[in-house]
């Protein structure tokens, strides 16, 4: 073990001389992932229920995304998109089939605060094509939409705001669970509404039915436009393709970034109706968006979890999940319940002790991470297998226990 604690040191070290400290101190360094397993410098393994925040929904090296960047990276790679490529346009196509839309058009973007970026601009373009004022976001408090100026104030989370305040102060915030409050925040000024339908960075916490119809319903009589935030939610996470489907809402404008390349940087602005003909030449753009390596591992996904039937798979695999950890609720000290979709669940705790036992969960190599106070987040890929699964409820039952028995330690 000496020899992976000083590999990973000297990693450390260097990381700490010439990256920006914005992540603060690693907690582990990986050399490799084969499905649902990392392994260290010490060729030890982790299993990963966390998937990179959400990312690696097929799981690490799957051959199907490793065959399809490999061929592109060799035919091309870039070209800007002043000209078309076959990628591009074929996942611009996928993704108008997955979300039901035939007459989606979208953008390609890099990540999920991109194409949050774009839908919000989007919004502002369609509401001043009405009004020069209408360009008001309603969103929701505990929400998380990215880390640029513009979704960082979309973002309902204030101690994200204070470093970088003043914001430029153009979107309300309301409770996620007050349909009237929405209700009541929408006007003629408004331009968008921007939900999420589980909030992931908000604590793995759904958003009502009632505000996700209340927000329809006030975009509808006010002339603006649904924006939902599909970034964490989509790609078959929460159970559908995307959580809305789940619902009785259609958005305008759905955004979805994450798993959707299985961990190369993609992001995408879908739009139907009349929110797809707001942009115009000119009006956005981006140098790497529609990558065609990227664009060809997105496509690989998709076509996998069809292909393969992940979609039915990963609900058969969320209830035995849900089914372990409600185990453990009844079971297991510290352990209150379980909220979330699909394989996007949160363990909830009767103390804020979720990051002691993401320490306790991470010493016995399971990867899973403290969401809030009193959350932890599970969000294995679509791939994980029942085995995986009862080893990781297993390994939860050995961490609270630990943090349990040492409360001096907190």
């Amino acid at each position: 073990m000496t020899g992976a604690v000083d590999a990973t040191a000297e990693l450390v070290e260097r990381a700490a001389a010439h990256l920006m400290p914005t992540y603060g101190v690693p907690r582990a360094a990986f050399l490799r992932g084969q499905g649902t397993v990392l392994f260290d410098a010490e060729d030890q393994p982790w299993l990963d229920f966390l998937s990179g925040l959400a990312v690696t929904s097929l799981g690490h090296a799957h051959p199907a995304v490793t065959e399809a960047v490999a061929r592109q990276a060799a035919t091309l790679v870039h070209t800007s998109n002043l000209f078309l490529t076959e990628p591009a346009v074929l996942l611009a196509e996928r993704l108008a089939e997955v979300t039901g839309w035939p007459d989606a058009k979208v953008f390609l973007a890099q990540c999920g605060a991109t194409a949050n970026e774009a839908a919000i601009k989007l919004a502002r373009r369609h509401g001043k094509a009405q009004h020069p004022d209408k360009v008001r976001v309603v969103a929701l408090e505990g929400s998380f939409h990215g880390r640029t100026l513009a979704t960082l104030e979309a973002t309902g989370q204030p101690a994200k705001h204070g470093p970088f305040a003043p914001l430029a102060g153009f979107v309300d915030h309301v409770p996620h669970d007050d349909p009237e409050a929405l209700t009541a925040a929408v006007t003629d000024l408004t331009c968008a509404v921007l939900v999420e339908v589980v909030q992931g960075e908000g604590g793995v916490r759904p958003v009502p039915a009632e505000v996700l119809a209340a927000a329809r319903a006030a975009c509808d009589l006010h002339g603006a436009l649904l924006l939902v935030d599909e970034v964490q939610t989509g790609m078959g996470r929460t159970g559908p393709w995307f959580a809305f489907q789940g619902t009785d809402v259609v958005p305008d404008v759905v955004t979805v970034a994450k798993a959707l390349a299985n961990g190369l940087p993609i992001g995408a602005c879908i739009a139907r109706g009349a929110a797809a003909e707001v942009f115009k030449p000119g009006d956005h753009a981006t140098t790497f968006g529609g990558n065609p390596v990227t664009c060809a591992a997105a496509i690989a996904v998709i076509d996998t979890i069809r292909d393969e039937g992940l979609l039915d798979q990963a609900a058969t695999r969320s209830r035995r999940l849900v089914a372990g950890l409600e185990g453990l609720a009844g079971s297991a000290p510290l352990a209150a319940g379980v909220r979330g979709r699909g394989l996007l669940l949160g363990l909830e705790l009767d103390a804020p002790v979720a990051a002691e036992v993401e320490v306790a969960c991470r010493d016995r190599h399971l990867v899973v991470n403290a969401v809030a106070p009193d959350v932890l987040r599970l969000a294995p890929p679509l791939t994980v297998t029942r085995e995986e699964i009862d080893t990781a409820v297993a390994v939860i039952a050995e961490a609270l226990a630990a943090v349990a028995t040492h409360p001096t330690d907190r």
